[in-house]
């Protein structure tokens, strides 16, 4: 039921992001869709929906990844720490 739950989640982005290329394709070809009424506010609509979606996908990679301890060390939360301006 828990692998159900998270293949859902996990689909709803990349459906998202799948609408959101569409909206941009179709603004770039000029047709506007019912819920718009201009082709710039659509584009963006697109471009947010697909940045959402792939920034969504991105992150459970990351996390998944970093439980399972193979990220490189730049990735690691452990290794995280301020950083300093260079000095001349």
């Amino acid at each position: 039921m828990k692998k159900m739950i998270a293949l859902i989640i996990l689909v709803v982005p990349v459906f998202l992001a799948g609408l959101g290329i569409k909206y941009m394709r179709d603004s770039m070809f000029g047709v506007v869709n019912d819920p718009f009424t201009l082709t710039v506010i659509q584009f963006l609509v697109g471009l947010g929906l697909t940045i959402f979606g792939v920034w969504f996908i991105g992150g459970y990679v990351l996390h998944r990844e970093r439980k399972n301890k193979r990220v490189q060390g730049r990735f690691s939360e452990q290794t995280k720490r301020k950083r300093t301006p260079r000095q001349k």
